[in-house]
């Protein structure tokens, strides 16, 4: 590769704030991200020393900021620390994200209906206010500085309305299990709220895109395996192991992508990386 083009794609000396770096696909974009360059500050509520270990090694330039993205003061101090420590931030990831598990009690499965009041407020302080108050904290450092890029982490249940046949095989087992509501409805608020700090802090040259994740390997039920495999048009030869749904690293590359130079000129965009399954 080039200069020119290594330089394109690098974030050597960015400074890339990340929430939800414990997770599955967190702790893969901190450690890509970190090995492009960047120094990766994660926002997590708590510092917790041996799952950073586990998770990132000896890493120098990832670290642990205690903060919870619901509470603004905390995001404030947050801010304060990791400007002590590496300078402005220069990117955002709002990744941290939450969902109903599989196993959650049935009231939060069941029907739309009957759909707790709390679960959808849960949801919606983590994954949109969530969202909301990282950009207003991080996103107004960069655009002071006069520069950063902004990544929201969008989903395909924000773009499509679950799928409920998927989880067919939970109802013939005598379940009543449905895709609950509130994870989608979030999602989806993200995708104007992407395109509203494109055009607010486009003269201050922030950029802001979002991009949408489909859904990603973890040793789920081999029928929802198999029911998902049939929405996916993309075959890759050898990832059979992986039922046809993405690994974390998958995402890897449009995150970094979206943060480096190479997208300079790319905002209040939607970057979709689902192996097609919102194009059938």
């Amino acid at each position: 590769m080039t200069e020119r083009l290594s330089a394109l794609f690098s974030l050597e000396d960015e400074v890339v704030v990340l929430t939800g770096g414990y997770g599955l696909i967190g702790s893969v974009l901190a450690n890509g991200l970190a090995e492009l360059g960047a120094r990766v500050a994660v926002i997590e509520p708590k510092q917790d020393d041996a799952r950073m270990r586990t998770l990132f090694g000896g890493a120098e330039n990832i670290a642990v900021f205690a903060a919870d993205v619901t509470k603004r003061a905390q995001l404030e101090r947050a801010l304060t620390d990791i400007r002590a420590r590496w300078g402005a931030p220069t990117g955002l990831v709002a990744n941290a994200a939450l969902d109903s598990a599989p196993d959650a009690p049935a009231e939060e499965n069941g029907p739309f209906e009957t759909y707790p009041e709390a679960s959808w407020d849960r949801v919606m302080e983590l994954n949109a206010k969530g969202v909301f108050l990282c950009a207003q904290v991080f996103g107004a450092a960069m655009a002071e500085a006069g520069r950063g890029s902004i990544v929201n982490v969008g989903s395909i249940y924000g773009v499509v309305s679950p799928d409920q046949s998927l989880y067919e095989y939970r109802r013939k087992d005598g379940e009543t299990f449905y895709k609950p509501v509130a994870y989608a409805a979030s999602k989806s608020a993200l995708y104007n709220f992407t395109r509203y700090l494109a055009a607010y802090w486009g003269p201050k040259n922030v950029r802001a895109n979002i991009v949408t994740f489909a859904g990603v390997f973890n040793d789920q039920d081999p029928r929802f395996l198999e029911a998902y495999a049939k929405k996916i048009p993309l075959r890759r030869p050898g990832l059979e192991r992986l039922a046809n749904m993405a690994a974390p690293e998958d995402y890897l590359g449009a995150v970094a992508f979206l943060l480096s130079p190479a997208s300079s000129y790319m905002t209040g965009a939607e970057l979709r990386v689902d192996g097609g399954f919102t194009a059938i």
